[in-house]
């Protein structure tokens, strides 16, 4: 594995995610959504990607796992829930 792999600075596209995590694809944007899996970053384009660091500690404990609030995020209203 090289150096980026292991620190954690790689990217994955979600069919990598999907099967790191065993989740969904509308299973991983509906825990988006809710603050529950981490968020996308943007690669250019409409194509995104996750860190690995970011699925790393989803999965290190799935069921109290919350993403950070990113200010500014058009998907998340004041109180943290994300739009309807």
């Amino acid at each position: 594995m090289e150096e980026w792999q292991r620190s954690g600075e790689a990217i994955l596209r979600r069919g990598e995610v999907e099967r790191e995590t065993g989740l969904s694809r509308s299973s991983i944007y509906k825990r988006m959504r809710v603050g529950r899996f981490p968020r996308p970053v943007s690669l250019g384009g409409r194509i995104v990607g996750w860190r690995l660091k970011d699925i790393r500690a989803f999965l290190a404990d799935p069921a109290r796992y919350r993403a950070e609030k990113v200010v500014g995020d058009p998907g998340q209203e004041e109180d943290g829930h994300a739009d309807k």
